[in-house]
Formats: C-alpha cells, sequence, structure tokens
C-alpha cells in the first residue's frame, strides 16, 4: 500500500492537500453563510445556528493552518524540521481519518460530498507524511 501511495508525486500530493483545505473552508463559509443548511451537517444533530457557529469557525481554522502547513511543506521551508513534520503529517492524517469515519455515518450530504472531500485530504496527508526527508 505504501508503495502505491508513494508513487503520487510529492507536488501532486501538495495539490491535492491544497484542493482538501480549500474546499473545506468553501463548505464551512457556505455553512456560515446558510447557503448549506443545517440539517445537513454535523449528522443533522445542529439544533441552531449559534450551535453550528463555533463548529464551523473551528474546523475553518484548523483548515487554514493545515492549509498553510501544506504550502510550506510543499514549499520545501520546513527542511530542517523532519521529524516534527511527520509527527504534524500523521496527526492530520488521524485527524482526518476520524473525520471521514464520522462523514460516513452522517447525513446524505456528508456521506456523498464531505466524505469524498475528506478521503481527498487523508490521501494527501498520508502521502504527505510517508515522504522520505
Amino acid at each position: 500500500m505504501l508503495k502505491k501511495l508513494r508513487r503520487i508525486n510529492m507536488k501532486t500530493a501538495v495539490f491535492m492537500g491544497i484542493c482538501f483545505y480549500s474546499l473545506t473552508i468553501l463548505i464551512h463559509i457556505l455553512i456560515i453563510s446558510g447557503i448549506i443548511p443545517l440539517s445537513w451537517v454535523n449528522g443533522g444533530r445542529s439544533e441552531s445556528f449559534a450551535t453550528q457557529l463555533p463548529i464551523s469557525i473551528i474546523n475553518t481554522i484548523i483548515a487554514i493552518i493545515g492549509g498553510v502547513f501544506t504550502l510550506m511543506i510543499g514549499g520545501k521551508m520546513l527542511y530542517k524540521y523532519k521529524r516534527g513534520i511527520t509527527a504534524i503529517c500523521w496527526f492530520f492524517v488521524v485527524l482526518w481519518s476520524f473525520g471521514f469515519i464520522q462523514q460516513l455515518l452522517g447525513t446524505p450530504f456528508e456521506k456523498i460530498v464531505c466524505s469524498l472531500i475528506l478521503l481527498l485530504g487523508v490521501i494527501a496527508n498520508l502521502r504527505m507524511a510517508i515522504e522520505k526527508r
């Protein structure tokens, strides 16, 4: 499995990561703006906009941090912090894998759209995590 993942070019993985984080930010902006109904996200458990807003803001901040981190990896700015980079990449793999499982248990929107976006993020971050630095 790792052999197949290593066949993905690192630049492609970075591009996939940037696409993932951009789409994640876009989805949360659409949720905050009310374009995506609250019944479609969070397993349909958000009772009001007030309960969903902090979740969307936190997820947007995490996505921005992940996007910046991915850009820094792609730009080779962090080349001397090899163990730290690998640890952070693995953290994102675990985080997005857990999110992927949650999406599969959620609403139809989460199963069809969000799970595919998260799968893209898991693959991109996994490829970056197994990179030999």
